[in-house]
């Protein structure tokens, strides 16, 4: 069995951001040489997400009013970690929209959907972070 490892980083010039990265995992999936597997893809970050969806800009729209009607970033007392840092709506954020996701791999590529892309999800940037790709198979 291979296994390859990959990681992209990020730093968004804005507090929140939904980037389609899934070019960079299919890069990725190229590169290791594996034709039949999985593609794990994980934030590594507590405040960002990875997750599959369609890539269209109304939808995207409706993420960013859903997950601020579900975790409103401000105001800011209303958590109690934000006597840490002012960034509990972002853990909750990634909480919603998850850590992770796993394609599979077929004949050497990502065995999306139709309408299949993956997402890096940002709920609290301007600051560096990371995406690990891991990629296990034959």
């Amino acid at each position: 069995m291979k296994s390859h490892r990959h990681e992209l980083f990020f730093e968004t010039p804005t507090r929140r951001a939904l980037l389609n990265i899934t070019s960079q995992v299919a890069d990725a999936v190229r590169d290791s040489g594996v034709a039949e597997g999985l593609c794990l893809v994980n934030a590594m970050h507590i405040t960002a997400s990875v997750f599959i969806n369609d890539d269209e800009s109304g939808l995207h729209r409706d993420f960013e009013r859903w997950l601020e009607k579900l975790a409103p970033e401000k105001p800011y007392a209303q958590y109690d970690h934000n006597g840490h840092e002012d960034n509990a709506d972002a853990h909750l954020k990634r909480t919603i929209m998850g850590r992770e996701t796993t394609v599979a791999i077929t004949k050497g590529r990502l065995d999306l959907g139709p309408w299949e892309q993956i997402f890096y999800g940002e709920f609290d940037g301007r600051r560096p972070k990371r995406v690990l790709i891991k990629i296990l198979g034959e």
